[in-house]
């Protein structure tokens, strides 16, 4: 199966949540959002459901990867995201909900929006004032100006202000 290339992000923000939701039941899942590892890599592959190719960005050394998992259940990633460290903010490269949390029979919400807020996260600890910047599928530029109140700035670039980036990092790191 050929790996998609990067022409913008096209995750779905199916819900900002608490942290992530199992879509059947309500129930939230408080999550942790670690590094991830090559021992990470045998469970991502496009064999297993997964659409990009993270081996290449686990092995591309501008890139840092990190896996969103729920606490307690660190072995099943619910989803990834691949950024990278500007001069001053983030960009974000990939974001991927796992195979079980996308389309109609997804298990769990919030996957998307969860990783988001952790580059929002990660680019207030870098001195960044959240900012974080990606590009956009040209047909979801208007969803993410209405989930995340992301700027588009033009062509399909997405961006990440200050006070969008304090409320997501509210809505999912609340005790931090």
């Amino acid at each position: 199966m050929p790996k998609k290339l990067n022409v913008g992000l096209g995750f779905d923000i199916d819900k900002l949540t608490n942290s992530i939701e199992n879509v059947v039941t309500g129930d939230l899942f408080q999550t942790e959002v670690s590094v991830f590892t090559a021992r990470d890599l045998a469970a991502v592959t496009g064999q297993r459901g997964w659409e990009f190719d993270w081996k290449a960005e686990f092995d591309n050394p501008g890139r840092e990867v990190y896996k969103l998992w729920i606490i307690h259940n660190e072995q099943v990633i619910q989803g990834l995201l691949s950024i990278e460290i500007k001069a001053d903010h983030i960009y974000m490269h990939l974001l991927e909900n796992a195979p079980f949390n996308r389309g109609s029979r997804k298990m769990y919400a919030g996957v998307a929006g969860n990783l988001v807020a952790f580059a929002c996260k990660r680019s207030f600890h870098l001195g960044f004032e959240g900012y974080v910047s990606f590009l956009s599928k040209s047909k979801l530029v208007a969803h993410y100006e209405a989930t995340l109140d992301a700027t588009h700035v033009g062509g399909r670039v997405m961006i990440i202000n200050t006070e969008s980036a304090l409320k997501l990092t509210g809505k999912y790191f609340k005790s931090e």
